[in-house]
């Protein structure tokens, strides 16, 4: 069986490992268009503030590793073209420009997604950079050396967690998003409140519901980013504003949604036989609103990869969805999320939606030390599922959430989460667990 494999981040790699170990008689190729793979994206902002020292350190696999498996690993090699009918790929070689074709019994699309670049004026002055891959880090890393002002624009996770770290550099930063808020997508209001507090605390200048316009700059370079209210000093402009499925290769040859995203069924089967897709090009099953949504996350590829594995020669591991969790920590706030927010929830489904918030120690206030912790549900008002919540706290307390997103995964009701059974050790928690006690109070 001859297995190719087109694009190698986080899907692809999980793929290409987990087919290597199940066939271990077929034939493995990869075409990737960078000279790496597995860099894990989401460490950037913890390389530039200092905390990962060295950039090398964020992949977790190698081109040479998988070739050391039998994989054919060509690296800086583009696909430019796929016959689906007749089985046949078109690539380039993008070293020596050579161009030749080649064949596959199976097809596995990894090509994950790239950065949202709206087109600015001034968008070609120099210090405009994007936070993606292994080159855009070393890039960010090389010019905050000199920057004094920074500008992130795009107030997602991303952007939050390089202001963050600039701002832990010593740089003065400025943070803007089109939304009112912080990580809108991922967090209701009471809990971005908090964490824009700790923001402005720092003294990061934070520049919400305005839209940039233009850049402004001297001698070909950045030093001012103007939106429809404002204008703000920068040498440096760090492009954070979201992803796009990066799919033009197969635009009007397989089914998507309307933004490019790939669709599959449970067993990451596209629309043409024998082609199999995963990861950020792809649509997946968003569990808590019952529909497919476009929901970029390296877990999501993770599972996506293997599951292609699974799935190449026969339908075996059905996909299960996913609850879009996740988490992040600014300055000394841990907080994670699942499902949807109430707001989201609202805005995007016709969902009766209700929902609960508590405040409790986490632990019982007889222990030396205790934290607050800040809990939110959201809820079905008529079928009483849990479809969504948030937890914030200085304490790590973000597994709750891991937990919550098994409970949406199996659409169990506020009531049956009251009443499920949680340990109880005062080092760690109280006789009622924290999701037990907001699901009460949704009772």
């Amino acid at each position: 069986m001859k297995i190719v494999v087109v694009g190698c981040t986080h899907a692809g790699t999980a793929a290409v490992v987990n087919m290597q170990k199940l066939y271990p008689q077929s034939e493995i190729t990869i075409y990737e268009r960078n000279d790496n793979i597995s860099f894990l994206s989401c460490g950037i902002a913890l390389n530039v503030g200092g905390v990962v020292k060295e950039t090398k350190n964020l992949f977790y696999n190698s081109p040479e590793n998988l070739a050391s498996l039998g994989v054919k690993t060509n690296m800086k090699h583009d696909v430019t073209n796929i016959d689906f009918d007749n089985k046949k790929l078109t690539v380039k070689n993008l070293l020596t420009g050579e161009v030749k074709e080649d064949t596959y019994d199976k097809l596995v699309l990894t090509l994950g997604s790239w950065p949202i670049v709206p087109k600015f004026e001034g968008g070609e002055l120099e210090n405009i950079v994007l936070c993606k891959n292994h080159d855009h880090a070393q890039e960010i890393i090389a010019k905050s050396k000199d920057a004094k002002n920074t500008v992130v624009i795009g107030a997602g996770y991303i952007g939050v967690e390089l202001a963050e770290a600039f701002e832990m550099q010593g740089k003065n930063v400025t943070l803007i998003d089109a939304e009112e808020r912080i990580m809108a997508k991922y967090l209701d209001k009471e809990f971005t409140d908090l964490a824009e507090d700790a923001f402005k605390e720092k003294g990061v200048n934070l520049v919400l519901g305005e839209k940039v316009q233009k850049f402004e700059g001297e001698n070909n370079k950045v030093t001012k980013v103007v939106t429809n209210n404002g204008s703000y000093e920068a040498d440096l402009v760090v492009l954070c504003i979201g992803f796009a499925p990066n799919t033009k290769l197969i635009e009007g040859k397989l089914d998507t949604l309307p933004n490019g995203a790939i669709i599959i069924d449970e067993y990451m089967q596209t629309s043409k036989k024998d082609v199999f897709a995963a990861g950020d090009c792809c649509v997946v099953r968003f569990n808590p609103a019952n529909e497919n949504r476009y929901i970029p996350l390296a877990t999501n590829a993770v599972r996506m990869g293997t599951l292609v594995a699974k799935n190449l020669v026969e339908p075996t591991l059905k996909y299960m969805g996913t609850q879009g969790t996740s988490g992040i920590k600014i300055y000394d706030l841990c907080i994670a999320s699942t499902g949807m927010t109430e707001e989201v929830a609202k805005n995007t489904t016709d969902i009766n939606v209700e929902s609960v918030l508590i405040k409790e120690n986490h632990r019982p206030e007889f222990m030396p030390t205790f934290d607050e912790a800040m809990l939110k549900l959201v809820y079905d008002k008529d079928t009483r599922k849990v479809v969504g919540g948030q937890i914030l706290s200085k304490n790590d307390l973000t597994q709750y959430m891991n937990t919550l997103s098994v409970v949406i995964q199996n659409e169990m009701t506020v009531e049956e989460l009251a009443m499920t059974d949680f340990f109880f050790q005062p080092h760690f928690n109280k006789p009622w667990s924290l999701l037990n006690t907001v699901a009460l109070e949704a009772l």
